[in-house]
């Protein structure tokens, strides 16, 4: 597995540090965030899943723990929309340029507004994916947003 990804690279350039972690993948998994949670002995609420979706049609990407479900309504209102929808897979994929199971909110191919739970950032570090499958980076959960030009807004609840 290739440990340079455009995610890896977007961070290195703003000169944010990091610690990769590979696990084995499982894409049967119910839940991506927690199985990569369980395989690296990660607490949940520190696994953050990337999640795409739509605010009232434009795409956003947003970052929340992966114990965690994204309030469509909490997502919309952080842009100023009116309704939220996840975006499909071949569309995120496309507009992401990273598979489903491996986005990263670093590095996509097409900048989308991004929004970070806001409790994430109480954590010492955080876990969001490296830009591909199988692949954590972790990091101070500032940086995170910071290097995702995010906002921090409550998403889930």
């Amino acid at each position: 597995m290739s440990k340079t990804t455009r995610a890896t690279q977007a961070l290195e350039k703003l000169g944010v540090k990091f610690t990769l972690h590979a696990y084995d993948y499982d894409p049967n998994a119910e839940s991506i965030g927690l199985q990569a949670a369980t395989a690296l002995g990660v607490e949940p609420g520190r696994m953050l899943k990337t999640l795409m979706a739509e605010v009232d049609g434009k795409p956003v990407c947003a970052v929340v723990p992966s114990d965690r479900e994204v309030s469509m309504k909490k997502l919309a209102a952080a842009f100023g929309g009116k309704t939220a929808k996840m975006m499909r897979p071949p569309d995120a994929e496309r507009l992401t340029g990273y598979h489903v199971g491996g986005i990263s909110p670093f590095g996509q191919k097409k900048r989308v507004p991004v929004a970070i739970e806001e409790a994430a950032l109480s954590q010492a570090t955080v876990f969001v994916n490296g830009g591909q499958r199988g692949l954590q980076i972790e990091l101070d959960p500032t940086d995170a947003a910071q290097a995702a030009g995010a906002i921090a807004r409550t998403l889930t609840g």
